[in-house]
This record gives C-alpha cells, structure tokens and sequence, in this order.
C-alpha cells in the first residue's frame, strides 16, 4: 500500500541579489595633484530580514594613494565609507513555518572601478561598485510518496560469469 508522507525540513525558501555602485566624494587634507591608486579593504556587513526585503548594513575603507604639493611629496588618504542596502526577496512559496535565518554572501566585495579629481582640484571622486547575494532558510514541507517496506527497487544490471573464478577459489581453500 503507498501512501504520502509530510516532512517539515529546513529550506531555502526566498532569495535575492543585488548589484550596486554608488560614487563617494572624499576630501584629503593636501591638495591632490595626481591619483597613483585607489583600493577598497575591511568590508564588514550585518543582515536583517524585514518583512520581503533583507536589510543590509556595512562599511568598508577607501585608500586613496596620491601625490602632492605638484608631485613632490605622496600620501594615503583613508575613509571608512557606511552603507545600507535593501534586497527585495523572491519566494518560491507563500506560506513559510517557524524561524527563518538570514544568509549573505559577497558575491562581489566593494571595488574601485574609477577615482578621479574633482574640478575643484581638493577631492577625490571614487565609484565602487558590490554586489550581495541573499536567501533565507526556513522551514517547509516537502511531501513523499512511501513504498511498503518488503518492495524493493528494481535495478537493471548485466549477469557477469568468468570460468576461471573457481579453480582460484579453489586453489587457495587447499592451501589453507
């Protein structure tokens, strides 16, 4: 007799991703003549479900290499940037059971994709660009179908048969 069986497991039940750039204007002390490089490092992030979104709160630090006083001197210029983000999430299914955690990867850390001097010659303008990918697991019910315990599965499979399997075997029972 087959019958359906529920089981209440833990899922992933929602996910969403996000792709932003977002261009941050930084004032070093000296007056910048040229940028010799720029880097992103530190990226530090927390992950809040509210309601069909997931919240996203981080900072990361802006290195800013650049030379001045009409290059003649260099420098590092560093600000730590804050950030937050909202990823609108996407459910297979409506209705979802008990707690559900909150998942977040980086699928691109925060990157410098451009730095510049502004007009005014005193900023840097920095573009970076992330991308954050999240799911969140809960529980759900997955339904089975239940075969009687005496039924088994039926495998396909060639015979096998060799001739020179006995005289083997029984070579080594005489030795023993």
């Amino acid at each position: 007799m087959k019958y359906i069986r529920q089981i209440v497991t833990k899922a992933v039940v929602a996910k969403g991703k996000k792709r932003a750039e977002a261009s941050e204007t930084l004032r070093p002390p000296n007056n910048p003549s040229s940028i010799l490089g720029c880097w992103v490092i530190n990226h530090t992030h927390q992950a809040k479900k509210h309601g069909k979104f997931v919240e996203v709160t981080g900072k990361y630090d802006i290195n800013v290499w650049y030379a001045h006083h009409e290059h003649s001197k260099t420098s590092v210029f560093s600000e730590t940037v804050p950030y937050r983000e909202r990823i609108k999430l996407h459910y297979r299914e409506e209705d979802t059971h008990g707690v559900e955690d909150v998942h977040l990867r980086v699928a691109q850390q925060p990157n410098c994709t451009e730095a510049v001097i502004t007009s005014d010659g005193e900023q840097f303008k920095v573009t970076v660009e992330r991308e954050l990918h999240a799911e969140i697991v809960g529980e759900t019910t997955v339904c089975i179908q239940v075969q009687p315990q005496d039924v088994e599965e039926e495998w396909s499979y060639k015979d096998e048969s060799s001739s020179s399997s006995t005289s083997s075997y029984d070579d080594s029972r005489e030795s023993s």
